[in-house]
């Protein structure tokens, strides 16, 4: 079942979100109108007095790529999203800029004081990379309280503590103690390797945390010599070192040692921006609750949900015994909002275009989402303008990943660019 739609009323005011085939037959009879695509929000011909409207709670489990969201109406799940950030790509832009920077300076061009004043951070200040993932969180959860009636939030707050991950017998710490134990470091271990049995390579199996260097060898418990096998492998491997396990597949090896010392980046992205997260969604005036990450997978384990953001989301905090009505998520992708920079340089720093005007056809920009209804390639449905160009004939993103040209006079509209890219979850 695909997720609940937004209603409106002739007002904006947000209310209940209701089921598909309802939503399908107000559409039908002329009481609404499709008011939003993504997300698919509907609005009604009327006012409606909802005296005591049922609020509903929103869900967030927080990632260093992946943010799960997920809309519960008591126990019943009925909207869910992924928010894919850019993280990545906004530090590589931030590098080419600052070679460009370094470049300049050592050229013979006009001289340029030396600026000091302006180098001052802020208390509280992120990096480019790390602030987007908490603004485009906040972007989200602003533009479900226009769609929804949402009376809380939960966030997860601690998915990874760093000091139980490099020393997992760390005393002083809560909830380690009790049915939580271990949860954390067994949770990061299994992103670290993907869900995937180190030693055989498969997935969908019962995975057990595995000593590189055996304990009986003077292995310690630093989660750099922690990985993840399937049962058979790890009782194959017993006690021996992993180079003479491993001794005749010596690729495997290197490949096992390099991933175990990769330094815990995406656990230090999280921990830098969760409490950031924290205080903005605080101000925006609804109750905030937390939990951990340990709380989070207890609670997805217990009810035998999968291991996705979206359901993670669903598990945070104090969860009741979930009922799922939506299995297919909305998947939510950051695209920015093309380049700001007008002229275009090469790898030198010299100019490389002339003029870039702001919007080379009027009513058309790089990022809509369009629908081909004429021309050879008719029938194409929800795909991304991928370039604007000034002749007329755009440049369009198939559902292949391959790349198609059409004429603006063959295409309508279906989503205006709002730095987004829109799909769902394979069922």
């Amino acid at each position: 079942m695909s997720n609940f739609v937004f209603v409106i009323d002739s007002d904006r005011t947000p209310l209940k979100p209701t089921h598909p085939a309802k939503a399908r037959k107000l559409l039908d009879a002329g009481l609404a109108a499709v008011y939003r695509r993504y997300p698919f929000t509907i609005i009604l011909s009327r006012k409606i007095e909802d005296v005591n409207p049922n609020k509903l709670s929103l869900k967030i489990d927080p990632g260093a790529k992946t943010t799960g969201i997920s809309l519960l109406s008591n126990n019943l799940v009925i909207w869910a999203a992924e928010l894919t950030h850019r993280g990545e790509q906004i530090k590589l832009r931030l590098q080419d800029r600052r070679a460009v920077r370094r470049n300049r300076r050592s050229r013979k061009t006009r001289y340029r004081k030396p600026r000091f004043l302006n180098k001052a951070r802020s208390p509280g200040w992120l990096p480019p990379s790390l602030d987007h993932r908490v603004l485009t969180t906040i972007t989200w959860t602003k533009r479900l309280i226009k769609f929804c009636p949402i009376g809380s939030i939960a966030q997860e707050l601690v998915k990874f503590d760093t000091q139980k991950l490099v020393d997992p017998e760390i005393s002083g710490v809560q909830y380690q103690q009790g049915t939580l134990y271990q949860y954390e470091v067994r949770q990061y271990l299994l992103e670290k390797f993907n869900l995937t049995c180190v030693y055989c390579g498969k997935t969908n199996v019962l995975l057990e945390v595995e000593h590189i260097v055996p304990r009986s060898r003077g292995g310690n418990n630093r989660v750099s010599n922690l990985c993840i096998a399937c049962v058979p492998c790890n009782q194959a491997k017993s006690n021996q070192d992993i180079k003479d396990f491993l001794a005749e597949k010596p690729s495997l090896l290197k490949k096992i040692l390099a991933q175990a010392k990769v330094p815990l980046k995406d656990a230090a992205a999280v921990n830098s921006t969760r409490w950031k997260l924290f205080n903005s969604l605080k101000q925006i005036g609804l109750p905030v609750t937390t939990g951990t990450g340990g709380q989070t997978k207890f609670n997805r384990t217990q009810q035998g949900l999968a291991k996705t953001h979206w359901l993670d989301s669903a598990c945070v905090g104090e969860t009741p015994q979930l009922k799922v009505l939506t299995n297919q998520p909305l998947l939510i992708t950051c695209k920015g909002h093309c380049n700001r920079q007008v002229i275009q340089m090469d790898k030198y720093g010299f100019p490389r275009k002339g003029y870039k005007p702001k919007q080379k056809v009027l009513n058309w920009n790089t990022g809509d989402i369009v629908s081909v209804i004429a021309g050879k390639n008719a029938g194409l449905r929800n795909i991304r303008i991928k370039t604007v160009r000034s002749k007329g004939n755009f440049e369009v993103r198939r559902p292949d990943k391959t790349i198609a040209s059409v004429s603006r006079n063959h295409i309508i509209p279906v989503h205006r660019k709002d730095g987004y890219s829109y799909s769902f979850a394979e069922l």
